[in-house]
């Protein structure tokens, strides 16, 4: 009953969204082509907050989903996953979300400045990876291009007697500014501000630009 009950404390905020949620994904999750779009557009404003229009294609994963806002014209393409936890996650306006990226809060340790926000007219490309647990703010304009990774926690490895999981995580937030685009590969870790402007072609461990 525990193992269930952790289950379903981590896929929705309560057990009648949770009802709520899984009843929408399972019978117009699927529903392919604009109809299903159409359709997801419409009836999706009972889960999640949206600001006008926007896009939502067949076999989008969502998780806590009364924690999700998408601001007018955001698209998100096919097996995108978005886990939003307390805090959240907000898309700007016009950003699109491409195939296989994943948007994770993961906060279950109830970190204060836990959250990703990502602004307008911006483009996260396939199989990118945000985690958000220490925070992640990313500005207007911001390309990553496929397989980056926008990681906002560490593990502690200050004790080599001790298992690394007992040892707990520091989570200090990720702050990309406007104009920014992130290569393919391009692995932003915590603590990390990268300047407007600036493009970020490899891991990045400390702040970059202005």
């Amino acid at each position: 009953m525990d193992r269930l009950r952790l289950y379903l404390n981590r896929q929705a905020s309560s057990l009648g969204r949770y009802i709520l949620e899984q009843t929408l994904y399972l019978f117009l999750g699927w529903i392919p082509t604009i109809v299903g779009i159409g359709i997801r557009g419409i009836c999706y404003r009972l889960i999640m907050q949206m600001d006008g229009w926007a896009a939502i294609e067949n076999g989008v994963r969502l998780r806590f989903a009364n924690y999700i806002k998408l601001g007018y014209g955001v698209y998100l393409d096919q097996r995108t996953y978005l886990h939003a936890c307390p805090n959240g996650i907000k898309i700007g306006a016009n950003t699109i979300v491409m195939h296989g990226a994943v948007l994770h809060v993961y906060n279950f340790r109830n970190l204060p400045h836990a959250g990703i926000k990502i602004g307008e007219d911006g483009l996260i490309g396939e199989y990118t990876v945000i985690r958000g647990q220490g925070g992640v703010q990313i500005g207007d304009r911001v390309y990553t291009s496929p397989f980056t990774q926008i990681i906002a926690v560490n593990h502690v490895f200050d004790d080599p007697e001790l298992p690394f999981v007992e040892q707990g995580i520091t989570a200090e937030g990720i702050l990309i500014e406007d104009d920014v685009w992130l290569g393919s590969g391009a692995i932003v870790t915590d603590g990390v501000r990268v300047g407007s402007g600036v493009p970020l072609l490899q891991e990045r461990r400390g702040a970059a630009g202005g």
